[in-house]
């Protein structure tokens, strides 16, 4: 993959010593890549989406920047790049703040530098009235840190983010249907026609995402809990008080345009879904549902 993206002239960042010494003796002077750093710096919703922490498997630990010095040296390398990413869901504007001063104190080693990345993990509000991350506080903050460090680095640098899910989250919609309504002693399960094999973020991360009935809008509020229908506990969400929910009924997922189909699969060999997009007021296919046939397609036959 890595000699892949050389290839085709894409920015890189390396981040172990073991691939970045291969990389460097095999192009030597001839491509310059970035190192991905850990931070040690604790950030993010929960511990499964937090990347920079001491224990974290990404990134180059800031203790080896004496080795990878000496790889730069034996290799005719050049570092054209600095970049961390602390964890998804940061709201502090200082966790950010922490990061960039890591990479200002790290830039010395590296004359050669272009750009100090300090990756994504933007707040998404997730949940009615919640803040996601204040972006203007953030701008306002690293612009007059940035410009400080320019001075003292005696040139000027790029400053990159990676805000990916910050920017569609919200744009994208999980669409179910209610196939069964089952009730318990304590519990209304509404079980929809779909599972972890669609949107694995619930069971996964335990994130919450905003369901609505568009059904029965107005129908009274009860409490359900909303399941799919895969052989685990795929479970979108315990006792959440939703519009009277129905068989039949369609149930909306928010927040479902990042991490959805992109962490999908065919378990249980279920099929994933179409998607459609609205623009302009009328609804596009942009992917089609998958058939029967699609679970095969891959298998070669003995």
């Amino acid at each position: 993959e890595i000699e892949k993206a050389q290839e085709l002239g894409v920015n890189i960042n390396i981040d172990s010593l073991s691939n970045l010494e291969k990389f460097g003796r095999r192009f030597g002077n001839t491509y310059s890549v970035g190192i991905r750093l850990r931070p040690n710096i604790m950030g993010g919703g929960n511990l499964k989406i937090s990347t920079g922490h001491e224990k974290s498997k990404f990134g180059i630990p800031l203790e080896h920047i004496h080795r990878v010095l000496e790889i730069l040296e034996e290799t005719n390398l050049k570092i054209d790049a600095l970049h961390i990413h602390t964890g998804s869901e940061i709201k502090d504007v200082e966790i950010f703040a922490k990061g960039i001063e890591v990479l200002f104190e790290v830039a010395q080693h590296f004359p050669d530098l272009r750009c100090l990345d300090l990756g994504g993990g933007f707040k998404v509000p997730y949940v009615r009235g919640e803040e996601g991350t204040d972006i203007e506080a953030l701008g306002k903050k690293i612009k007059e840190e940035f410009e400080v460090f320019e001075k003292k680095y005696n040139r000027k640098l790029q400053v990159w983010f990676e805000p990916g899910k910050f920017l569609v989250s919200e744009a994208g919609f999980l669409l179910t249907k209610v196939n069964v309504m089952k009730d318990s002693v304590s519990t209304s399960f509404a079980g929809v026609d779909s599972g972890l094999n669609h949107l694995i973020r619930p069971m996964f991360y335990g994130s919450w995402h905003e369901i609505e009935n568009i059904s029965n809008p107005e129908g009274p509020i009860n409490l359900y809990t909303v399941v799919g229908n895969i052989c685990e506990t795929d479970t979108f969400a315990e006792d959440r008080p939703l519009n009277e929910v129905r068989e039949g009924d369609y149930l909306l997922f928010h927040n479902a345009g990042a991490y959805g189909f992109e962490m999908s699969s065919n378990y249980n060999s279920r099929y994933r879904p179409a998607e459609v997009m609205v623009q302009d007021g009328k609804a596009r296919l942009i992917r089609r549902r998958e058939e029967f046939e699609d679970l095969f397609k891959t298998q070669v036959g003995i």
